[in-house]
Formats: structure tokens, C-alpha cells, sequence
């Protein structure tokens, strides 16, 4: 017989220990502001994009009369391709569709990030207009000075020392997705609602993994 207590189905269970609270999400953003990795702090954090996500968000999946953003596709390396048939520093950094269908979606832009996404627009034009022959115009709102997208593994280093010098917890990048679907879950939020954010096939898969 098993001795071992059975676990509630489908229980919500909330690992704090692997997210931040408000106030040290407040203290990340500050810290991050002079960071190149600010933008990709706050689609993630404050709008719970995962990383490949990030990279691939442009200027033109904007809608700024609605303040929405259409997530339409991702940065990352194409099935059954080899790094040679590609320009150096592109291989994992071609466009492609999400994970799910249920990846694509409209999800509302919080007042904090839309006014950054301007800020960051009008650094975009300035390098544009400065860098004209170099400049790579991809129209990605986290992108290098000359307009190129930014890698996979970009954050880490900046993410790491931004933890580290501000005595905030160790966690990792995703882990930041996981703490704005668990403060919105904690503050009562719909998990269905919540699910679509994150865009998530089933409700369920939002409970079980958050």
C-alpha cells in the first residue's frame, strides 16, 4: 500500500523561493535602468515574454493607439540548418514562428513599459540617423547601438552582476516570467486570463507549472 500522502489534484502551489517580490522587482528595474538589458528586463518581468520572445519583438508589433503588443514571432536557430549557411552572428538569431499556437497573442502593455518602449524608440532613431551606412534597420526594440538583434545568451552576464551587486536572489532569467505569473496568481488575477498571458495552450499547464 502507499504510505506516501497523496498530493491534491491539480493544487496550487506557489514556490516563492523562486521569484521576487514587488519590492525587489522595483529595485531591478532601477538597477537595470543604464543597463543594455533594461528592455528585456521589462517585457519579462512586467509582461512575462519569454526570452526568445524578447529578442524578437519589433517597433511595428506595437499597436500605440491600444497599447498592445502583437507577439508574432521569435529569435532562434532553424531546425535542420548549419551555422555555415548563415552570416556570422546570425545563426541563432533567425526569425521563427512561437512555440504553440497559443503563443500568438495580443497581451495589454502596463503604462511603465509603454513609456520605455518610447524612450527606447527615440534612442533607435538617433543611432539610425547617426550610423546610417552601418546601421542594420530590423526595427527590433532590443537590438544593439547599430541596430543588430541581440543573441540568446545576451543578458546573462549583465543579469547575474545586477543580482549579485544589488543582493537580490540568485534566480534564474525564466525565473522571472515565473514571478509575474505568480503575482498576478497571488493577487487573485483569473488563471485563465493569466494563462492567455503566457500564453499557455491550457489553464492547467499555468497552475501546475506556477
Amino acid at each position: 500500500p502507499k504510505k506516501v500522502k497523496k498530493k491534491e489534484y491539480h493544487a496550487r502551489s506557489i514556490d516563492t523561493q523562486k521569484t521576487l517580490t514587488m519590492d525587489q522587482i522595483l529595485i531591478l528595474l532601477e538597477a537595470s535602468r543604464d543597463t543594455p538589458i533594461h528592455m528585456q528586463i521589462l517585457l519579462n518581468v512586467l509582461m512575462g515574454l519569454r526570452r526568445r520572445e524578447i529578442n524578437g519583438v519589433k517597433y511595428s508589433d506595437i499597436d500605440y493607439i491600444n497599447r498592445t503588443l502583437k507577439l508574432r514571432r521569435q529569435l532562434g536557430k532553424k531546425i535542420n540548418t548549419k551555422k555555415e549557411d548563415f552570416p556570422p552572428k546570425t545563426f541563432t538569431k533567425q526569425e521563427l514562428g512561437l512555440k504553440t499556437p497559443s503563443s500568438y497573442r495580443d497581451i495589454p502593455i502596463p503604462d511603465y513599459v509603454f513609456e520605455a518602449i518610447l524612450e527606447q524608440r527615440k534612442i533607435y532613431e538617433r543611432n539610425r540617423s547617426r550610423r546610417k551606412s552601418q546601421f542594420q534597420d530590423d526595427d527590433y526594440i532590443c537590438c544593439s547601438s547599430y541596430g543588430r538583434s541581440r543573441g540568446k545568451d545576451f543578458h546573462f552576464k549583465y543579469y547575474k552582476r545586477l543580482l549579485k551587486e544589488n543582493n537580490l536572489p540568485d534566480i534564474r532569467w525564466h525565473d522571472l516570467r515565473s514571478t509575474f505569473c505568480t503575482l498576478l496568481l497571488k493577487n487573485d488575477f483569473n488563471p485563465k486570463a493569466v494563462s492567455k498571458l503566457m500564453g499557455h495552450a491550457k489553464e492547467i499547464i499555468t497552475m501546475d507549472v506556477y
